[in-house]
């Protein structure tokens, strides 16, 4: 019986392309990589982690569920101790945006990515360094929202110039946009209650230097969320 996920790494496997062999970096406790095994999905699996006390406690789990044989461990910071030609798809999911880009800095091909944080600047990375979004999925489990997408490697990089249209993708997704993803739209709503919210704190103070720059910080911010919600009503399905 497969062991089961939680909304957030349910989501995340369902990204995987079947038939192909997974690197899961940053593998903690090693469900994605048994999931996926013990469905059928993935053939085989090398579950890695920088950290010794996770890759033990994932090696321990795959020993329990009798997929030692399949899934294999490997100490590695980011991809270092990945070989060429040993994954199709790798798996990147609960790690800062700046860490994100780093272990994309060091190459590879297809890729299931979930950042925890600076989700623009992934996206605007991808974009501008041959890379192409194929797919994105967001789910919302235990009061966050979690972006993430499958995203494949090409020769040709997006290098157009920085408008409103371009920054509304990089910030909130070009594929969650097309799609009507509902918890995109429960998101941008919940994020310009927010915006409203601080406009009117803002407001409130006595004017100087530090809250006029914050205002136009929080303005901006507001702009690409009605744009983004414009972009999403008017988005053909």
């Amino acid at each position: 019986m497969a062991i089961r996920l939680s909304n957030r790494l349910s989501a995340l496997a369902s990204l995987v392309s079947k038939g192909h062999r997974l690197a899961d970096i940053g593998t903690d406790h090693g469900y994605i990589p048994i999931y996926l095994c013990q469905t059928g999905i993935i053939p085989s699996a090398i579950a890695m982690d920088i950290g010794k006390g996770p890759l033990q406690q994932a090696t321990a789990h795959i020993k329990q569920q009798g997929l030692s044989s399949r899934i294999r461990t490997r100490l590695s910071d980011g991809l270092t101790a990945l070989q060429p030609g040993e994954a199709d798809t790798i798996l990147i999911a609960g790690m800062g945006g700046g860490l994100v880009m780093k272990i994309l800095s060091q190459g590879t091909h297809q890729l299931i990515l979930q950042p925890q944080s600076e989700i623009a600047q992934v996206r605007a990375y991808l974009r501008t360094h041959g890379f192409r979004i194929l797919e994105e999925e967001m789910i919302l489990e235990d009061g966050k929202y979690y972006p993430m997408m499958k995203v494949v490697q090409e020769t040709a990089s997006d290098q157009r110039e920085e408008t409103v249209q371009v920054q509304v993708e990089d910030a909130f997704g070009p594929v969650l946009l097309q799609k009507k993803h509902p918890v995109l739209k429960e998101w941008l709503q919940r994020e310009l209650k927010t915006v409203d919210t601080v406009c009117r704190q803002l407001a409130a103070q006595p004017e100087n230097e530090r809250i006029t720059i914050r205002m136009a910080q929080v303005q901006e911010k507001r702009q690409l969320i009605l744009e983004a919600l414009k972009r999403y009503e008017t988005a053909d399905v």
